[in-house]
């Protein structure tokens, strides 16, 4: 049996499944959040890199700009018909999130969350309400880029019509793009304007 024989079996499998797997990735992936965020893994597990972890904000900044670009060139390339490239555009859109998350998981397990530098009443009126806004709608994204993606990944293009990928994929990428240009706010409220 050849790779491409087995892939294409777990490809079939899995087409009935995208809601099931969609939830099983979705806790997963929310568990490895709050599990950082909590700080559930001992610090002493991870490897300690003071340069890595002062530069992943800044680093992180960059991933959450690119994946604006290519989120919007995705969206783009789909809506002039070009399936390939808007493909290949949430692809690596996708690959930055994972990127972005890894990054953040790194720094906030071994620093914890970042305390806002700046005045109170910019705390609680602006950085707040606007960091709120961003988490929420990471949170929301997760299990809703899941599932498009897993439609992707198990349907031929021919049938994605024939499926809710278009729909949620709307939304997914609106509130996706709203969630990194919230966490570039973020950033720049944290580490430029205090």
């Amino acid at each position: 049996m050849t790779v491409r024989a087995v892939a294409r079996g777990v490809q079939l499998l899995s087409r009935d499944r995208v809601p099931a797997l969609t939830g099983v990735l979705t806790v997963v992936s929310l568990a490895l959040v709050f599990g950082a965020v909590l700080r559930v893994v001992p610090v002493g597990a991870l490897p300690r890199s003071a340069a890595l972890v002062a530069a992943v904000p800044h680093v992180n900044a960059g991933v959450s700009l690119l994946a604006i670009g290519t989120i919007s060139a995705g969206w783009y390339w789909i809506r002039s018909g070009d399936v390939r490239k808007h493909r290949a555009a949430m692809a690596a859109s996708f690959l930055l999130f994972v990127a972005f998350l890894a990054l953040y998981l790194y720094r906030v397990s071994l620093e914890g969350p970042t305390s806002f530098p700046g005045p109170p009443a910019v705390e609680t009126y602006v950085y707040y309400p606007t960091l709120a806004v961003h988490v929420l709608l990471a949170i929301v994204c997760v299990p809703l880029l899941y599932y498009v993606l897993l439609l992707a990944a198990t349907h031929p293009v021919r049938e994605l019509p024939r499926t809710d990928h278009a729909r949620v994929g709307r939304i997914a990428a609106s509130l996706w793009l709203i969630s990194f240009a919230l966490g570039v706010v973020v950033y720049a409220l944290l580490y430029v304007v205090y």
